[in-house]
């Protein structure tokens, strides 16, 4: 366990955190009024960059996955990954700064108040930076701790620029005492000085950081993480977003930052995870729950299993995935867009496999072994700490024969609204004992597989297509799909365009619920047709889309769709169940085993169909996206605070319409 005192004159006290090796990850003080005294004592500095760690982490029961930092705005259901109504995907009869589709992440002016936004954020930062030479600690410290700092300022501006393009650069410490003063009205910089200014402090983080910690600091930001986040960067600076005009210079940027952040890594002994079966996907879905040395792990989260003191950081995606009538929240909801998007088991996307045909009534059969490891869906296999056989079963019937939608579950405690659950990251050693809520299961923010798909992608950017196929052929060998044709099912790809296409479609696969799609389908101006991206790649705009999912319903041994109160599925205390028993103690003949048996209910017993009620069904709602969102207007409170900042252009304000571009350089 870590110590440190408390070093804060306004201090609201250090907590020390415990979770096996990454404590540092889990620290919380107050850092307002430093001194002198913290740039001349080690563990006093150190204690203010972990800080730092603390407010760009998720608190209590964060569901990181899907974690944001903009004042409640899930973007995964900005997606076609899940459904939700929010802010960003209902119409609007103006796009205007007063809406809620202003968003507030941009932030407020500095204040002295302790307040973990944007500029405190950046102001701690800063002050850091400015001061850590001056206290005469060995040149050695200062640059490990230095290097860390100048990362999290890297990603506090990306925050920033992905959302808005250009914002102000603040490279020196604010004094919130004259908050209203003329020197502290910093203008918004062009995007590009931005992704300038980021890149530089990444380049300053390699620079001064190590590659790997000792595993008692697992968790710090090494050279690698701060090389896989330029890559990443990059990436996005390359991408249409921000590239209107396919400027090729980008291109090779990106390709040369991911092939650097490669060899970086993999000289520090990180790379694909492969322990465990790659052929069935085992070793791909063990690496969610593998924590120090796991190889994948470029950038962490960290969570402990604390459960009754202020030093509790649990993680809350398990309860979140889990079902209700085990304790859980249910609250994962993965659309049918997103099933549809893993291929068959053979790599080719479904309904173009020569190999293994698909339909919907058999939508969970022959597909990519990584289907399996991020899905359960009714019959599947879901292991936990009290039931290591334990099968999730979802199905559905009518109550009446004149209801539209079948109203009955076998779910007693609430069924999920797609049909389908979230399995990935999930901890099989997890405990229904207190709700799957006590869980200190770290999740990684950058995986090494971010890193060779970012190198698939710039490697396709820069017209080297076969060295880019080659990248997500990797990705895909580890995760168990099948080589039948050569290429793990990528031997049609041809053309950049359909390189392309395939990249994302396999970064969608491979970062189901990781918090990628949205901004994927962001930077490739693929949320509507306007740009003209979604025909070019072949995709389907998500502006006018419906998220759906599907329904698992009984037939009777006629083949009629069943009609009752009663479970149909399980049998009473004589063994009998009103029309088969979903778990017999004996097989009919034939079939050997539970997966065996689970074909032959879908084959007789189940019928599937699509469930159209995720998305809200008044009005005949579909998803409605805005050109404007590609770079999001300055919202009231900022631009009423900080009059002097221009407004984004196509966003209007109290001083007129918006005049600061972000494509401008």
């Amino acid at each position: 366990m870590m110590k440190f005192k408390n070093i804060w004159t306004l201090a609201l006290g250090l907590l020390v955190l415990s979770s096996c090796n990454d404590d540092f990850l889990q620290e919380k003080k107050d850092l307002t009024g430093a001194n002198e005294e913290v740039f001349e004592d080690a563990s006093m500095a150190q204690a203010y960059v972990d800080y730092v760690y603390y407010l760009f982490s998720p608190g209590n029961n964060g569901r990181n996955l899907i974690w944001d930092l903009y004042g409640g705005f899930e973007f995964s259901k900005n997606s076609d990954e899940m459904p939700g109504n929010s802010a960003i995907n209902r119409e609007y009869a103006q796009i205007s700064y007063q809406e809620d589709h202003a968003l507030p992440y941009f932030g407020e002016r500095m204040s002295t108040s302790i307040r973990n936004n944007t500029w405190t954020r950046m102001k701690e930062i800063n002050l850091f930076l400015d001061q850590i030479d001056d206290g005469g600690l060995p040149e050695e410290t200062r640059n490990n701790l230095k290097g860390q700092m100048y990362f999290w300022r890297a990603w506090q501006y990306y925050d920033l620029v992905k959302l808005y393009g250009g914002v102000p650069i603040v490279l020196d410490p604010q004094n919130p005492i004259i908050a209203d003063a003329e020197q502290t009205e910093v203008p918004r910089s062009s995007t590009k000085e931005c992704i300038d200014q980021i890149v530089a402090d990444l380049d300053l983080a390699m620079s001064l950081l190590p590659g790997r910690w000792p595993d008692s600091d697992w968790g710090r930001i090494t050279s690698g993480a701060a090389a896989a986040f330029k890559s990443r960067v990059l990436i996005a600076w390359a991408s249409p977003l921000f590239n209107r005009n396919d400027d090729p210079s980008r291109w090779q940027m990106a390709y040369a930052a991911a092939t650097e952040a490669r060899s970086i890594l993999e000289s520090n002994g990180f790379g694909l995870y492969k322990e465990g079966n790659l052929e069935n996907g085992e070793a791909w879905g063990n690496m969610f729950v593998k924590e120090v040395g796991n190889p994948e792990a470029v950038m962490i989260y960290g969570f402990n299993n604390k459960t009754s003191d202020q030093t509790q950081k649990n993680n809350g995606w398990e309860n979140a995935c889990r079902p209700r009538n085990l304790g859980g929240g249910g609250r994962m909801e993965p659309t049918i867009q997103l099933l549809d998007a893993f291929p068959m088991k053979d790599g080719r996307p479904i309904g173009q496999s020569p190999t293994y045909q698909y339909d919907l009534n058999h939508f969970y059969k022959n597909r990519d072994p990584r289907f399996y490891q991020t899905f359960v869906f009714n019959g599947a296999p879901w292991a936990y700490k009290e039931d290591a056989a334990y099968r999730h079963w979802t199905y559905r019937w009518f109550k009446t024969a004149s209801e539209e939608k079948p109203s009955k579950t076998t779910e007693t405690q609430g069924a999920n609204a797609s049909g389908v659950y979230m399995k990935k990251a999930n901890n099989p050693s997890a405990s229904s004992s207190d709700n799957f809520a006590v869980s200190g299961t770290d999740i990684m923010e950058i995986r090494f597989a971010e890193v060779v798909l970012d190198l698939a992608e710039a490697a396709i950017g820069i017209g080297n297509i076969q060295e880019g196929i080659t990248a997500i052929m990797e990705i895909r060998e580890r995760a168990g799909v099948e080589n039948l044709d050569g290429s793990f099912g990528l031997s049609g790809v041809a053309g950049r365009d359909q390189a392309f296409a395939t990249v994302l479609n396999e970064r969608k696969v491979e970062f189901a619920f990781e918090g990628r799609r949205f901004w994927d389908l962001r930077r490739w101006l693929l949320m509507d047709d306007t740009y003209g991206t979604t025909q070019r790649l072949g995709v389907e705009p998500i502006n006018g889309m419906r998220r759906k999912g599907i329904y698992v319903m009984v037939k009777d041994d006629a083949g009629e769709l069943y009609i009752g109160n009663d479970d149909p599925m399980i049998a009473d205390s004589d063994g009998n169940a009103i029309v088969i028993d979903r778990s017999p103690e004996e097989y009919p003949e034939g079939i050997t085993n539970e997966d065996e048996y689970l074909d032959y209910l879908y084959d007789n017993y189940f019928e599937v169909g699509i469930k159209d009620d995720l998305d809200p069904t008044n009005n005949d709602w579909t998803f409605t996206w805005y050109p404007e969102y590609y770079f999001f207007g300055l919202d009231e409170e900022i631009l009423s605070s900080s009059p002097y900042l221009e407004q984004t252009v196509g966003w209007n304000s109290m001083n007129g319409d918006g005049t600061f571009d972000p494509l401008a350089e």
